[in-house]
């Protein structure tokens, strides 16, 4: 099992010629949405539960406290890098005079509310009852009495203001710079390395990742940071919906092959606070969680398929799976290029499929969601260890150097099984010709190999009868 570091963040390091090649961190969520609080158009680094309450509670329809929850049920300490892009000017409906009565020392309102709330009497003057004195009303919209003041069968009027979903826009959530050069949305992910040292390497944003202009704007952000990206299909497809929505004449964002695109189905659940019972909620969230916590448990060249997803207690739907029928739901699915669940009796829920979206047009190794993200992290790490030689006086000293330490580097990879055997860093005469190198150009070859996940596994039987002649 190889060693960890700081939950999702792992360093190896090897040194040739005082050279070091550090790994890029690969569990870095960037997850962009809505809160009900905290900062707006920042980017922000969350790492722990108390670093998430910032953006307050489970608030039903802001996608980014909920998430923030589920991702810390599967790895605790992960870094998630948050964009709330919540407007309170133009997100809020008014509600006004909504007529409440006291029961058994309490009421609810029809949905939670968002800033101050004022209450008067049932002729519409003004109550003289007290916040904090006389009750208090959480996050959810639930008023408690706390003295005799807020009697049983007292009726109120209360106004205040609650979340319109609809009117977060996907040019609200994809942002961009404005004049004054100030970033917002998606675009502040440019900037990650800069702020804090890495990047951002899995894309979510629940509840809006089955709209194609979030989808869009997902798959620019992970070529730019060489993430990959998670894809919900929507609350209430079924499977063949799923499954079509491959195609041209689907109803979802799924006709694509982008390998940095993972395609999920279905919503899974959880608890919900507002409603204090299990809920439905988009698989992205759980599967980014899932993602971090393998790579910590395991490595990042590990598959998350069958992987519990343990902070689920339920499907939206049960997917029908067999572990030897290619027909069964879950295999259609797979076979498709969507990742699903299996949950056969007493396994728990299994997040079950090693493809990303390019699967099945492209028959390249790079269509397994660990292959496609372990490319990304060798590349990148040594792409960032070359920068002490760039500029350099191109010698024989500096070739020798680059070289070996990116074999070094190549070694340890191989002793951790993140790459095979026979990988390895290469300085090739024809590849360098001396006018090449008189322009300032070096290149090297990189040879190497990823293992695959053992998706399939075949038993031949061979039924002997010459065993039969044994007997005495």
């Amino acid at each position: 099992m190889p060693a960890s570091y700081l939950h999702g963040v792992e360093t190896i390091e090897s040194e040739i010629g005082g050279q070091t090649i550090t790994v890029v961190k690969s569990g870095v969520i960037a997850l962009f949405g809505i809160a009900p609080v905290g900062p707006v158009n920042t980017l922000t680094l969350c790492l722990s539960e108390s670093d998430d309450a910032q953006f307050g509670l489970s608030v039903p329809g802001f996608n980014i406290p909920k998430t923030l929850k589920i991702i810390r049920a599967m790895a605790s300490s992960c870094p998630v890098m948050v964009v709330n892009v919540f407007d309170s000017q133009t997100n809020l409906n008014q509600i006004t005079d909504e007529v409440q009565q006291v029961v058994n020392g309490s009421f609810a309102l029809s949905t939670a509310p968002i800033g101050a709330i004022v209450i008067k009497n049932a002729d519409g003057t003004p109550a003289t009852i007290l916040p904090g004195i006389d009750y208090n009303i959480d996050s959810f919209g639930k008023l408690t009495a706390l003295s005799s003041n807020v009697g049983n069968g007292t009726s109120y009027k209360v106004s205040y203001k609650t979340l319109n979903p609809t009117s977060v826009t996907v040019s609200q959530l994809v942002g961009g710079i404005d004049i004054n050069g100030n970033r917002t949305g998606l675009s502040l992910y440019d900037v990650a390395y800069n702020t804090y040292g890495y990047k951002p390497k899995i894309f979510i944003s629940p509840t809006y990742a089955s709209l194609s202009g979030i989808v869009a704007a997902m798959a620019t952000a992970a070529i730019k940071q060489r993430a990959v990206y998670l894809v919900d299909a929507p609350y209430g497809v079924t499977v063949a919906g799923a499954i079509a929505g491959r195609g041209i004449n689907g109803n979802i964002v799924f006709n694509t092959a982008d390998p940095r695109a993972c395609l999920l189905y279905p919503y899974l659940k959880s608890y919900d606070d507002a409603t204090q019972a299990d809920g439905a909620y988009p698989f992205s969230a759980f599967m980014a969680g899932l993602i971090v916590a393998t790579d910590v448990k395991y490595g990042y060249w590990y598959s998350p398929s069958n992987k519990q997803i343990i902070a689920a207690t339920g499907i939206e739907r049960v997917i029908e799976w067999s572990i030897n029928d290619a027909e069964c739901e879950a295999n259609q699915l797979n076979s498709a290029g969507i990742v699903t669940v299996a949950a056969g009796y007493g396994t728990g829920m299994l997040a079950w499929g090693n493809r990303n979206a390019s699967f099945p047009a492209s028959t390249s190794v790079k269509n397994f969601i660990s292959l496609r993200r372990t490319d990304d992290m060798v590349a990148e790490s040594m792409e960032f260890a070359a920068l002490p030689f760039i500029d350099q006086p191109v010698t024989q000293g500096l070739i020798d150097t680059m070289r070996e330490a990116g074999n070094a580097f190549i070694r340890t990879l191989i002793q951790r099984g993140a790459v095979l055997p026979g990988s390895r860093v290469n300085y090739n005469r024809a590849d360098n010709p001396a006018s090449q190198l008189a322009a300032g150009q070096i290149v090297f070859e990189r040879v190497y190999m990823i293992p695959t996940p053992a998706e399939r596994v075949t038993f031949k039987d061979v039924l002997d009868i010459s065993l039969l002649g044994q007997f005495k």
